[in-house]
């Protein structure tokens, strides 16, 4: 059997794990680059009975399983990927596992987006390769007030590394409580409007469903602070991209780390590519050493369990 790894874009997933247990049995296909599109994915998987996706970079419609009628095992890293239709596959037949995760890489981003942006990292950087000296001023984190939005596993990791910067921490989402709250230390927001109000910067820390999609509006943009920052390292459609567009190019805001986009990788000039006061990357929360690890030792570990009829972690 041939099992198509999708969108290894640093060309390490043969060597993140062993996959001494697969051969003879598998044949790993590496594909590099993302699909262009769906008929684009459906041709270059047409014949695979196995496919590894990574995340949600490539989306399994209805549409594209039917396309498919080989596939028999897809594997998501991940125990989570709303780019998988489920009930399509297992309707076709099709095996649907995950992998474990890790919660600790993408805090580090959010966190690495917020000292870039706060402290001037990237603008001073290249200003000192330029053979530059100090151009800007800061802003120190101690004092100043972190807007949690979501303050479930991840939220609450951000926002005890925020206590050990000595900021302030309040959160709020549609379901938080003073319980969840009094338990980190952090302050419950009266209202939405208010954590974006009274925040210094603002994290996004919420998982995308139909309720949750564009909770982040004009309305919320346009009652931040002028010096305020907004860094979203969840999803996307969290936020309404006209209007966060509109907050950096007319100073609603002060800027926005992002490391989420909707069409991922996005176009070459994409706005948020040439925003000054955007600090981008390309989608890296989960890329790390110890996460890679985990996703591909345990997608090997999946295929194997699979192929001796005893599937390991499947998604229902």
């Amino acid at each position: 059997m041939r099992c198509a790894v999708l969108d290894d874009y640093q060309g390490v997933a043969l060597s993140f794990a062993d996959w001494g247990p697969l051969a003879g049995r598998i044949e790993p296909v590496i594909f590099r680059e993302p699909f262009a599109d769906e008929d684009a994915a459906a041709e270059a998987l047409a014949g695979f009975e196995v496919v590894l996706a990574m995340r949600e970079r490539t989306p399994f419609p209805k549409s594209l399983l039917a396309r498919l009628p080989e596939l028999r095992l897809l594997v998501t890293t991940g125990m989570r990927n709303a780019a998988i239709d489920v009930a399509a596959a297992r309707a076709r037949g099709v095996t649907v596992c995950g992998t474990r995760g890790d919660k600790n890489s993408t805090v580090e981003i959010a966190w690495g987006l917020i000292l870039n942006l706060m402290r001037k990292v990237s603008a001073e950087s290249q200003r000192f390769k330029q053979g530059l000296w100090q151009g800007s001023v800061g802003t120190r984190l101690a004092g100043r007030r972190l807007g949690l939005l979501g303050l479930g596993e991840i939220g609450g990791r951000v926002a005890r590394v925020a206590q050990a910067f000595e900021m302030e921490v309040e959160a709020w989402s549609p379901n938080l409580t003073p319980e969840r709250c009094a338990e980190l230390g952090v302050s419950l927001a009266e209202s939405k409007h208010a954590l974006f109000r009274r925040a210094d910067v603002i994290s996004i820390h919420l998982v995308l469903s139909e309720r949750s999609r564009g909770i982040v509006g004009e309305a919320e943009l346009r009652a931040m602070q002028p010096s305020a920052y907004l860094v979203n390292t969840s999803r996307a459609p969290l936020v309404q991209r006209g209007a966060l567009e509109r907050a950096l190019q007319e100073g609603w805001i002060a800027g926005a780390g992002l490391d989420v986009y909707e069409a991922e990788p996005p176009e070459c000039d994409d706005l948020f590519r040439r925003l000054p006061n955007v600090v981008g990357t390309p989608h890296i929360g989960y890329v790390s050493d110890a996460v890679y690890r985990l996703f591909y030792g345990d997608a090997v570990e999946d295929i194997a369990a699979w192929l001796d009829g005893a599937p390991v972690r499947e998604i229902a």
